[in-house]
């Protein structure tokens, strides 16, 4: 309701053609009792003429109605469909880190796409067919009672058992609608499994696998599909069977009244279509009930996003430009669910204008202690100072705006060169600068020999380019943003010798005069570095210069001498 309040004009205007038609259609059922009265018993003339004009008036009042009603209606459901579309994607990207640990992308993408078309559907077309059909059903109504009550509250009785068979429907629906929403998230993981790693899926035979487990979770949503039809198909025969049970009624009351000299023949007219009318309008309220509860059940996961609590940020300590300096005091981390924390008791400090590599084994923490400082992830205990002041002081686009990262998974998007340079913040920076950064993140050279230069587009997540070039995008990124604080997390890993060399010539042209954490799997990059912070299993075990760690003879001498002997 609250999504739908701003085209409460829309939905009104709806509404009043909702009821004109049903009005419309109703009057035409009551004008059987003349038509046949007075043109074929009573046999007046003049009424000969007028009642065919009547019918054409009250057929062009309902497709005019019909008109304003399905636009109306469908304007202001699809755009109900859309904010919230929206509103769930900006939602997304408010929500903490864990949500994209817990939640795959598959299902986020799955409630943005079909849970959202399932609203609309519930919203336009569902919503529109119960609104119709129930005036159809109260104009029929209406007839019936001004043409005979006695009928009418006889067959009346027959309506509690109906509003019982279709409450019942309504919850077996909702129930099997949750499952089968979940099962196509499931659906969808599997698929982008397969297709995203098929190389992996190929070189090691595992299509015959991927294809199994595709084909497993397809046959649970077939199975699930065919209790929705089950469920749609017994509760439309039996709405009919009662529509049946109602019409003999009729046809008995009908006949004792009309004996009775209490009902015309025309009356009796009247009181059939009424009651023609009513089955298919049941029949249809029934059929949508599906529509409707699967689109419930989609609101349903889609309001358990927009629900969730945002990311922390009560900070309310401005900070324009920081100076750099960052202290760990004992900070400890642990993820949700597990015994032993990610990173426990880290303490450093970072100052401005140094260098400190942060190495390790696989596993070690190295990645999680670095999320801590743009806060994609709260600590547990301890504290995180920037420029003296713990960080949660801070308002956290605040916080960001401080920082540059430049990752070995680098994120581009499908746009031009420049567009992906000049991101977010940093759109509206002139040319100038635009094209110095470039230059100093020695892109220009490839830049420069795409059809369009700097707006020549680089395909989704920069698929037309090479890892080295896209990794040099990020640096140029970086070097716009001038943020007093560099974060690089493994970012020559998966680069080939001459690209690590020009992305190591454009990291040392953006490095000075800043504080800089680098996660370093290649310890020869961390050689010059101010510190190095050894982390095993969560904790800070050894800390020094490159030299001093060396001469310890410790862990890191021993991963120094590992990779060393790879080299050879």
């Amino acid at each position: 309701m609250s999504f739908a309040r701003p085209y409460r004009g829309l939905l009104l205007l709806a509404l009043v053609g909702m009821l004109l038609e049903a009005a419309a259609g109703a009057g035409f059922t009551k004008l059987m009792e003349p038509v046949v009265n007075d043109t074929f018993i009573e046999r007046d003339a003049r009424l000969s003429v007028l009642l065919p004009l009547a019918i054409v008036g009250l057929f062009v009042v309902r497709g005019i109605a019909g008109y304003v009603a399905d636009t109306n209606m469908a304007r202001a459901g699809r755009s109900v469909a859309r904010d919230m579309r929206v509103n769930v994607l900006g939602k997304y990207l408010r929500l903490p880190g864990l949500r994209f640990d817990n939640e795959p992308v598959p299902s986020m993408l799955v409630r943005l796409g079909s849970d959202s078309d399932q609203v609309a559907q519930a919203a336009v077309d569902a919503f529109k067919v119960m609104l119709q059909q129930s005036f159809q059903i109260l104009g029929a109504l209406v007839v019936m009672l001004s043409t005979s009550w006695q009928v009418t509250m006889a067959i009346l009785v027959l309506g509690p058992p109906l509003a019982l068979i279709m409450d019942r429907v309504g919850r077996r629906y909702r129930s099997i609608s949750h499952r089968v929403q979940e099962s196509g998230a499931l659906l969808l993981q599997a698929a982008d499994q397969a297709l995203s790693n098929q190389q992996e899926v190929k070189i090691y035979g595992a299509q015959g696998v991927e294809l199994e487990r595709y084909a497993r979770q397809a046959n649970v949503g077939l199975k699930l599909s065919m209790k929705v039809e089950a469920t749609r198909s017994i509760s439309s025969a039996m709405v009919q069977l009662m529509g049946s049970v109602a019409l003999a009624l009729l046809l008995f009351f009908a006949g004792r009244e009309a004996a009775a000299g209490r009902l015309s023949a025309g009356g009796f007219v009247a009181l059939m279509m009424a009651m023609m009318a009513m089955i298919p309008a049941l029949k249809q309220l029934t059929n949508v009930q599906g529509m409707v509860q699967r689109g419930v059940a989609s609101a349903e996961r889609l309001f358990s996003v927009l629900d969730a609590a945002d990311e922390i940020d009560e900070g309310t300590r401005p900070l324009a430009r920081a100076q750099g300096l960052i202290e760990f005091r004992d900070v400890t981390a642990r993820y949700p669910g597990q015994d032993r924390p990610a990173l426990a008791d880290i303490s450093f400090t970072a100052r401005p204008g140094t260098v400190t590599a942060i190495v390790g084994r696989s596993g070690s923490g190295k990645s999680s202690l670095i999320k801590l400082i743009p806060r994609f992830y709260e600590s547990e205990a301890g504290q995180i100072l920037l420029d003296g002041h713990p960080i949660q002081d801070y308002p956290l686009a605040d916080v960001r705006r401080q920082i540059a990262l430049v990752g070995q998974q680098v994120m581009l998007f499908d746009g031009s060169v420049a567009a992906n340079v000049a991101y977010g913040e940093l759109e509206n920076t002139g040319a100038d600068n635009l094209q110095q950064a470039i230059r100093d993140a020695n892109a220009m050279e490839f830049v420069e020999r795409l059809p369009d230069g700097l707006q020549a587009g680089i395909g989704s997540k920069g698929g037309k380019l090479s890892g080295g070039q896209r990794q040099r995008l990020a640096i140029a990124r970086a070097m716009l943003k001038d943020a007093p604080i560099l974060i690089l997390d493994e970012a020559t890993a998966a680069l080939d010798n001459e690209s690590e060399r020009l992305v190591q010539d454009a990291l040392e042209r953006l490095m000075p005069d800043r504080t800089t954490l680098v996660i370093a799997h290649r310890l020869s990059t961390v050689e010059h570095a101010d510190q190095v912070l050894v982390l095993d299993e969560g904790r800070i075990v050894e800390r020094g210069s490159h030299r001093e760690l060396l001469a310890r003879d410790g862990l890191y001498a021993h991963l120094h001498r590992m990779q060393f002997r790879e080299g050879q």
